[in-house]
């Protein structure tokens, strides 16, 4: 009896060990989303601008990107040279600002360009809470209906666009053609 108590913590550190281990090699970018292929969720709040209310209505018709991103986002401010970029050459992006001081936000866009169509203001993070946001930035791709199709975990560069998200994307203008 004694010898088998002796073998439990042994089995017990093996099978953490296993666990670690393929924790190695999983890829933080494609954290799973129980969104994908769902609608994206209901939602009314106001633009940045303070302008109007947005709701889940105003992401229909074309396929997007949809990007969370807030000025207190170190990797966000990587991240927005490419997506004005993106922008520049006809892609559409939604902009959801996330638990962020909507001045900072205006002063954000003014300074360093706006690349999104509509720019939601999620200050209280109950879009991004719907969305399961772990943080910023990420993005979710959208499909004309407004389906969630991926998301994309951490900065877009040129290389996520060009290999990951660019392929999707086009496929879902195609798909959205007549």
């Amino acid at each position: 009896m004694k010898r088998w108590l002796l073998a439990v913590p042994l089995g017990a550190f093996l099978i953490l060990a296993v666990l670690l281990y393929r924790g190695l090699y999983l890829d933080p970018a494609q954290l799973p989303s129980a969104l994908i292929g769902k609608p994206f969720p209901e939602f009314s709040l106001p633009d940045t601008q303070g302008q109007r209310t947005l709701t889940r209505a105003d992401l229909l018709g074309k396929p997007a990107l949809v990007n969370v991103w807030g000025t207190w986002c170190v990797a966000c401010r990587v991240e927005h040279p490419v997506l004005n970029t993106l922008a520049g050459q006809g892609v559409r992006i939604y902009g959801i600002n996330y638990k962020d001081d909507n001045v900072a936000a205006r002063r954000w866009l003014a300074d360093y360009h706006n690349p999104y169509t509509l720019d939601i203001n999620d200050k209280d993070g109950s879009l991004g809470l719907n969305l399961g946001v772990y943080g910023a930035p990420e993005t979710f791709l959208i499909d004309a209906r407004g389906v969630i199709r991926h998301k994309w975990v951490g900065v877009i560069d040129q290389t996520v666009w060009r290999e990951q998200l660019a392929p999707l994307y086009q496929a879902l203008l195609d798909e959205a053609r007549p």
